[in-house]
């Protein structure tokens, strides 16, 4: 293959898991609502008090290491070292088995730990299903990785697809089943998180599939002793795996290790302030209710940001600093820009998306303090994308980790005395500590200014007028909830209310000039974007 058409398919191949995951992101958080909706907030705790155990399965067969074998193969098939490819996926899968093993043994074998740790026994049952996926792991993440190693990311691609998609319909379905069944909400719930099982096995099969598909041109399919005896390659193989391997499944942790932090010790720390075990089941449900949005904001705010990634990493492949710097600028430009948009947008909204979402009202003020989430966590994790385009890894997993420890201990320190709105302020506060190291790390990487004062201002600016205009747009509309179903008058307010500031904040953008027409065309939509400068600015 000619280095032309190798560079065009890893840029497809990319592309084509951009878009896979974006897909699977907006379905991991809107599936929470019907969810939600159907087992109540009690239900909606007992789910989100395990999730954060399947996201760490979840981020191991995706992220971490799937990444590493990928450049570990590909280095071995560029030197056509056949018994190189061999050892690796030998290796690889060996080790992989070993620490799936090991995941699955603790969380089985000590479930009832766990969830004694929790202030929940009954979630036992929950834990146990779940560690089931940790043995399919290995089977998921090496395939991906040599499929991506070779540059072929459509098995990943559909896989991962495949995999949430029968995640969310077993969920679901076994939601509506066992709820008409009325079986108890913690068996309802472990028909939930075995989600988790089949979706992981759909996965594993697909990706088997694609094996059995090319089976002609591969090449022996079995392993011989003498080509896997190489002490000093399988050494390379095992502290790769194990140290970058860990790096970038922790650096992709961030807002998992919050919902770990609050799964471990939040609804304890209620029951230690004198709040009664399902009062506190059902705040830590109506709490709950903003990871969806958190992701959903994330999402939209770092997905044109981290576009603009792979142009970093290879600027500085070429040395050319200048450019690199400029794009480096304009990724946190973006993740600000959209991220203080989404954050002040939900703030100004959360009461009828609220509603519109999960039926009532309840805790949209604590809701409105954890959305500042979405602008922190923006930046986060385009700022720990561009260091590892830089060729950091390991510091921002560090820091991911201090980020998890702040987090754990600001609980302790907040909620018995303010509840939710504590465990709210310790995620904003754990998230500001990140940001500000990572910044830092940054600016001394670089060496140069990151964000300008005025810049900052002026997004500030556009940010307060849009929530002005939204906060005298619901005042003027409230008085229609005497005329319809509330929740009927909610979703007409918050639709609305998404277009009209959406719309506002980004013609105050535009006409501000916050981002130049150059800057634009690097950007996906750009040319879209474009058509609301004056014409005169087009060019």
């Amino acid at each position: 293959m000619k280095p032309a058409e190798k560079s065009n398919k890893f840029i497809q191949g990319a592309l084509t898991l951009t878009v896979a995951a974006l897909f699977i992101k907006i379905l991991s958080a809107v599936y929470r609502v019907p969810f939600q909706n159907i087992v109540g907030d009690i239900g909606f705790y007992i789910y989100q008090q395990v999730y954060p155990i399947y996201g760490l399965a979840l981020v191991f067969s995706t992220y971490g290491f799937p990444v590493v074998i990928s450049k570990l193969y590909s280095e071995r098939l560029n030197k056509h070292d056949l018994a190189g490819v061999k050892r690796l996926i030998f290796v690889s899968f060996l080790f992989l088995y070993l620490f799936g093993l090991v995941g699955f043994m603790v969380l089985y074998f000590g479930a009832e730990w766990i969830a004694n740790v929790m202030k929940d026994p009954h979630l036992a049952i929950l834990i146990k299903v779940i560690s089931i996926v940790f043995l399919i792991v290995p089977v998921i993440a090496v395939i991906r990785g040599c499929f991506q190693g070779e540059g072929n990311m459509l098995p990943t691609a559909y896989s991962q697809v495949g995999e949430q998609f029968f995640r969310v319909t077993t969920i679901l379905a076994a939601a509506v089943i066992l709820m008409n069944e009325q079986f108890n909400l913690y068996i309802v719930g472990a028909g939930a998180a075995f989600g988790s099982v089949t979706g992981g096995f759909v996965a594993a099969v697909i990706l088997i599939t694609f094996i059995w598909v090319r089976r002609k041109r591969l090449q022996k399919p079995y392993f011989e002793l003498s080509e896997l005896i190489h002490y000093r390659d399988i050494k390379v193989i095992i502290k790769t795996l194990f140290i970058e391997g860990f790096a970038i499944c922790i650096s992709s942790m961030l807002l998992l290790f919050m919902q770990l932090a609050d799964a471990f010790n939040l609804y304890s720390l209620l029951i230690t302030s004198g709040i009664n075990g399902e009062d506190a089941k059902e705040l830590k449900g109506v709490y709950d209710r903003g990871q969806p949005l958190i992701q959903l904001g994330s999402v939209v705010a770092t997905s044109m940001a981290l576009s603009l990634v792979p142009l970093i990493a290879s600027e500085k492949v070429k040395n050319n600093f200048d450019s690199l710097y400029e794009k480096i600028q304009l990724s946190l430009k973006v993740s600000i820009t959209i991220g203080l948009g989404a954050t002040v947008g939900l703030m100004a909204i959360m009461k009828p998306t609220n509603i519109m979402l999960f039926k009532n009202s309840e805790g949209s003020e604590v809701l409105s303090v954890l959305s500042a989430m979405v602008l922190l966590s923006s930046v986060i994790i385009t700022i720990v994308s561009i260091l590892q385009g830089l060729g950091l890894t390991i510091f921002p997993a560090i820091i991911m980790l201090i980020g998890f420890i702040c987090k754990y201990f600001l609980n302790i320190l907040f909620v018995p005395e303010l509840g939710t709105w504590g465990a709210a302020a310790s995620s904003n506060i754990a998230l500001l500590i990140v940001a500000v190291i990572l910044l830092f790390k940054l600016y001394i990487t670089i060496k140069r200014p990151l964000i300008s004062i005025g810049f900052l201002l002026k997004a500030a600016s556009a940010a307060i007028t849009m929530y002005i205009v939204l906060y005298g747009l619901l005042m003027m509309t409230d008085v229609t909830y005497s005329f319809g179903p509330d929740r009927l008058i909610a979703a007409i307010q918050a639709l609305a209310s998404v277009f009209i500031g959406g719309l506002i904040y980004l013609l105050i953008v535009i006409r501000w000039k916050l981002f130049s027409v150059e800057e634009l065309t690097l950007l996906p939509f750009g040319s879209k974007i474009m058509k609301l400068f004056p014409k005169k600015n087009r060019s």
